[in-house]
């Protein structure tokens, strides 16, 4: 079926069907690059979601859960996947969308000669009708003057008063007319034959081969578009396997969570080595009460040990509990004596072991640069044995420090592990007293071994007898030493710290004393600790309680 031959008169239609082919064929690649960018904008989400919530901190400090092992993994997976939706974007771009954009521009052109072609068939054949038709018109009047010239001869001629003069001037006439009538009959019939075979060429053979390459242009249009879906597809259907990998590793990292792992490294993470406090004695103060009461009385034997110091209990601190608080980050300690003994033991196993592997890397390059030295001496044109001396004795010099740390980490660890669990009043993150029994260190609000004594000196702060004295005699509120301002926002989450805001004035009814706390009061009398370095302190002498 051939557009020349059925649609030979249909060439306005054609040029409005052809135009909207190209129209289509634009809104399609329209469409395509829209898809592109949406891939494009879908993978650099994806990306920024990935590095959003990728680990920050160091490896050491990672979790070791896995849980969080396997959510890595996953974002690893993910940011694999968008990697192929970018290739995705890129593969529409230049597959699809840049040859649809090529394929339009050709096509606009061919179409605007096709439809040009057609335009100057079409105005040669109206041309050549014209001539025809003028042509026609004149051989008409030339027969009617012709009619009229020999109507007038006849006249004349049975005109018996009609001179002879008049009779063939007439005729004369009438001749003139009837030769030009020729003539008029002889150009029409040309002008009429050459219009035939004019019109003949145009609908039989220009139209048809103008038509049929319209025809062809619009096919291969139709071709094109089904080519570009197909691409569009393939191009999907490329990535479809890597695709499947990432997921099937999203699946593999799924099943690698194990719950008893976990809750194993949390106990490994977080065991403190203390064995839990034995119970608190009676403490009776009511021996010295004069007792009136009948012999069958209760009273409890009056026993020296069970008495309560005053001096430990005037001006003492209304200590508070953190069992299950946060310790407060604060400086590492060479030592690790600011951590509990079970976590102090595995960070020294760790650094022994660390120590240990750079010290075999040391004796390795010993032995190598002692072999090279041999191989100087026995061969001096190789080179110069005492150009050596100054990197072994450098590599001698590595290997007794890192001896020396390893003796040192060694006598800590021998100690920790000589060191049996500590039972009875301790609590591992209960607050002591802050003025009492803290000769060589002290703990911060929430238990954390005070960084500022003397490492050989360092241990774990001596049980008070009176430490939990004052957990019952909170009614009078301690007097005010200054005020402060806050710094910083602090949030207080844990117990026995204090939520504040930037710029908030408090009271300071406790000095740091030394493990970077100081105890505040807010005006609403609120209570607790907050971070020294977070605030500005100003101490007032004198000054009265709030």
């Amino acid at each position: 079926m051939s557009w020349g031959t059925e649609l030979w008169d249909q060439f306005d239609n054609l040029e409005k069907h052809t135009q909207w082919g190209i129209d289509f064929l634009e809104r399609y690649t329209k469409f395509v690059k829209e898809r592109t960018e949406i891939e494009h904008a879908y993978a650099k989400q994806l990306r920024n979601l990935v590095k959003k919530n990728c680990p920050k901190r160091p490896k050491d400090e990672e979790p070791r859960f896995t849980s969080c092992l396997s959510f890595y993994t996953i974002l690893n997976e993910l940011n694999d996947y968008a990697g192929q939706r970018e290739v995705v974007a890129e593969e529409m771009g230049r597959r699809v969308y840049g040859e649809l954009m090529r394929y339009t521009h050709e096509l606009k052109s061919e179409r605007k000669v096709h439809l040009q072609e057609g335009r100057k068939a079409q105005q040669y054949l109206d041309h050549c009708w014209k001539q025809m038709d003028n042509s026609k018109k004149k051989f008409e009047r030339e027969c009617r003057e012709t009619e009229k010239a020999q109507l007038g001869y006849e006249k004349i001629d049975n005109d018996p008063n009609a001179t002879k003069a008049d009779v063939e001037k007439a005729k004369a006439q009438l001749y003139l007319r009837t030769h030009m009538a020729d003539e008029s009959k002889n150009e029409y019939a040309a002008q009429l034959q050459n219009f035939n075979g004019e019109q003949q060429k145009h609908f039989y053979s220009a139209i048809p081969i103008i038509f049929k390459n319209l025809q062809d242009m619009d096919e291969r249009r139709t071709l094109k578009l089904s080519e570009s879906y197909k691409g569009f597809a393939d191009v999907e259907r490329k990535v479809i396997p890597i695709i499947s990998k990432c997921l099937e590793g999203m699946v593999v990292a799924s099943k690698s969570v194990d719950e008893r792992r976990d809750s194993q490294i949390a106990v490994e993470s977080f065991k403190s080595g203390f064995e839990p406090p034995a119970d608190f004695p009676f403490e009776d103060f009511s021996q010295n009460i004069y007792r009136t009461g009948s012999e069958g009385t209760i009273s409890t034997p009056k026993t020296d040990s069970s008495r309560a110091d005053p001096k430990h209990t005037i001006g003492k601190t209304k200590g508070k509990l953190w069992l299950f608080g946060k310790k407060p980050k604060g400086p590492a300690v060479e030592d690790f004596s600011h951590l509990p003994p079970e976590q102090r033991r595995k960070k020294l196993q760790q650094r022994i072991d660390e120590l240990n592997r750079e010290l075999q890397k040391e004796v390795d390059q010993r032995d190598a640069l002692n072999k090279m030295k041999d191989v100087y001496e026995k061969n001096p044109q190789m080179g110069d044995p005492g150009s050596l001396q100054p990197k072994i004795a450098e590599t001698m010099s590595n290997m007794d420090r890192l001896r020396v740390e390893i003796q040192k980490n060694e006598a800590w660890l021998t100690e920790v592990e000589g060191k049996p669990g500590v039972r009875g009043d301790r609590r591992p993150s209960a607050d002591v007293n802050h003025h009492h029994h803290t000769p060589h260190g002290r703990e911060s609000p929430e238990g954390s071994y005070n960084e500022d004594a003397p490492q050989e000196n360092r241990g774990p702060p001596q049980p008070d007898p009176h430490e939990f004295d004052d957990e019952f005699d909170d009614d009078d509120p301690l007097p005010a030493v200054g005020h402060c301002k806050a710094l910083y926002s602090f949030d207080g989450q844990n117990e026995g710290t204090l939520a504040m805001v930037e710029g908030e004035v408090m009271y300071i009814i406790e000095e740091d004393k030394g493990d970077g706390w100081t105890r505040a009061r807010k005006q609403n009398g609120e209570e607790g600790y907050v971070p020294t370095s977070y605030v500005d302190i100003t101490l007032e002498k004198n000054s009265k309680g709030s």
